[in-house]
């Protein structure tokens, strides 16, 4: 092994002991240790739910606690969008189905008829545009998902749109965003946009496109 491949070996394999709670956003330069960063604030700020945020190999999907472990939140492919996406549906789902496998969600897979295609997009409204709103928290990127791209596609121009009402009424209605997600959102804020808080303007309807 030459010198450069031993010290990309030692960046890769340190990487997620580079970034600590000290750690300022601002420094996490790759999507790698945003991730890092995320987990870490995360399994902090909501320990008290004996609840885990964890990087997942395949599908995202989450396990109750158990005697013996906290419960999970596994996203995938350690996506930082998947993370976000994830958590969105935790704080949504609340304290009953907080103790059920997958939040106890109904999802088919990809590949969805048009039936089934409406009522993804029907329960996954609120989840994402909860999920734009830690995203733009962050600074960054938000990408809509009609998650079906070998089955029936849906509208989706209608989707977007329900998306982004949605965003827009949470705006107007603080009180209506789930509390978990109301938390988070002002902890991303303070450590990352200064304490600057969100604002509808700035959510626009193109951006989904």
């Amino acid at each position: 092994m030459n010198p450069l491949q031993v010290q990309n070996r030692l960046q890769t394999t340190s990487s997620p002991r580079s970034v600590s709670l000290q750690t300022a956003w601002s420094t996490c330069i790759d999507e790698h240790a945003q991730v890092d960063w995320l987990i870490l604030h995360f399994n902090q700020w909501f320990s008290h739910y004996n609840v885990i945020l964890v990087r997942g190999e395949y599908e995202p999907e989450y396990f109750p606690a158990t005697d013996q472990h906290p419960a999970r939140i596994q996203f995938a492919h350690g996506f930082f969008n998947s993370a976000l996406h994830e958590i969105s549906h935790w704080c949504i789902a609340g304290a009953k189905r907080r103790t059920l496998s997958d939040l106890g969600y109904w999802y088919a897979p990809d590949g969805r008829t048009a039936e089934q295609q409406c009522l993804f997009e029907q329960v996954e409204v609120k989840p994402q545009a909860l999920e734009w709103l830690f995203a733009q928290a962050c600074l960054r990127p938000f990408r809509v998902s009609l998650d079906n791209l070998t089955g029936a596609g849906g509208n989706g121009a209608m989707f977007k749109d329900q998306v982004f009402a949605q965003v827009q009424h949470y705006l107007a209605e603080p009180a209506t965003i789930p509390k978990d997600g109301l938390t988070l959102i002002q902890y991303l804020c303070n450590e990352i946009r200064a304490g600057k808080i969100l604002h509808s303007n700035e959510f626009l309807r193109q951006a989904l496109d």
